[in-house]
């Protein structure tokens, strides 16, 4: 749905994204992840053809950008980070003027449809300046959806929302998902991202450093993984074992818990269970001790790439 490559911009001598190429995929969604000033931004408004590229190619519906522009455009939704609305207007009259400028047929109803959806079709005769936050985050989200798109793409959208509110704007996210909407999130609140991306570019100083699966990308990051094991009872023999296994690097007891710090270079879940039972452990819970997103990305932009070269 949306590709690029060798998407490259610069400002007087100064590159903000370079040679970025992108493969987002129909019906996912996709976090578009860094800090402040790793050129997100930039690509999006090189996405929706308002900054024109100084080299590189972008494709959307599998059709050069610059072929199509006007149709293509009218098949994508978007939520900017700073938003500007007409706040003398009641939100009706601000979604009624941007249906009307779409063209949406049966706006009216398709408004309505839309303000229920979001929770807020009792107060849709309220002024735009008395909403909060979160209220005008989700009448952008619906503005961005009158007319029906295919891709939305949403920049920073659960910034500065209180925890109701992010949860709110996640549903709604998640619910476009599964009417097979195309999702493009550019955020740097990487916990938030990590609940309900499919997949993740992560990009440093215009520069993308990783694009993966969560789970893939965790992996290929971690040279060790803890595992925890809640045991019936926790003997001296069983913690003497597993220190002297050649893929446990560390054991820690936490009463009845232990802590297998082990090898990432495969999965070894099944030797321990066995050597468990072998030793006459009653095994009463297993979990890996993942990477967190923060963890992966901290490793990532420190220049861990080595680690990714491998994957």
């Amino acid at each position: 749905m949306i590709q690029t490559k060798g998407l490259t911009k610069c400002f007087d001598g100064f590159t903000a994204v370079k040679d970025l190429t992108l493969h987002v995929q129909r019906g996912e969604i996709y976090g578009f992840l860094g800090p402040n000033g790793a050129g997100k931004t930039t690509t999006i408004l090189m996405l929706l053809g308002i900054l024109k590229p100084t080299r590189g190619e972008i494709h959307l519906f599998s059709k050069p950008f610059h072929q199509d522009h006007f149709n293509i455009k009218r098949r994508m939704g978007v939520v900017s980070e700073k938003q500007y609305f007409y706040e003398e207007m009641t939100s009706y009259e601000y979604l009624n003027f941007f249906g009307d400028f779409y063209q949406v047929k049966n706006r009216k109803k398709r408004i309505e449809e839309l303000l229920k959806w979001a929770n807020i079709y009792e107060v849709r005769n309220k002024r735009l300046k008395q909403f909060s936050r979160g209220m005008q985050q989700k009448v952008g989200i619906i503005r961005a959806l009158l007319h029906n798109p295919d891709i939305l793409i949403l920049d920073e959208p659960i910034s500065g929302l209180d925890p109701m509110g992010i949860k709110e704007v996640r549903d709604m996210i998640e619910e476009q998902k599964q009417l097979g909407k195309t999702i493009f999130i550019s955020s740097h609140l990487l916990s938030e991202v990590e609940k309900i991306c499919d997949r993740v570019g992560i990009v440093n100083k215009g520069v993308l450093l990783a694009e993966d699966k969560m789970e893939n990308l965790k992996m290929r990051l971690s040279k060790e993984v803890d595992i925890e094991i809640e045991l019936k009872k926790v003997t001296a023999e069983i913690v003497k074992v597993f220190s002297s296994l050649d893929f446990v690097n560390k054991v820690t007891q936490e009463k009845n818990l232990l802590v297998v710090r082990v090898k990432a270079d495969r999965d070894h879940r099944d030797e321990i269970v066995k050597t468990i039972s072998s030793y006459g452990g009653a095994i009463l819970g297993l979990k890996l001790r993942e990477m967190s997103l923060e963890e992966a990305f901290v490793a990532i932009t420190q220049q861990n790439v080595s680690l990714l070269a491998g994957g």
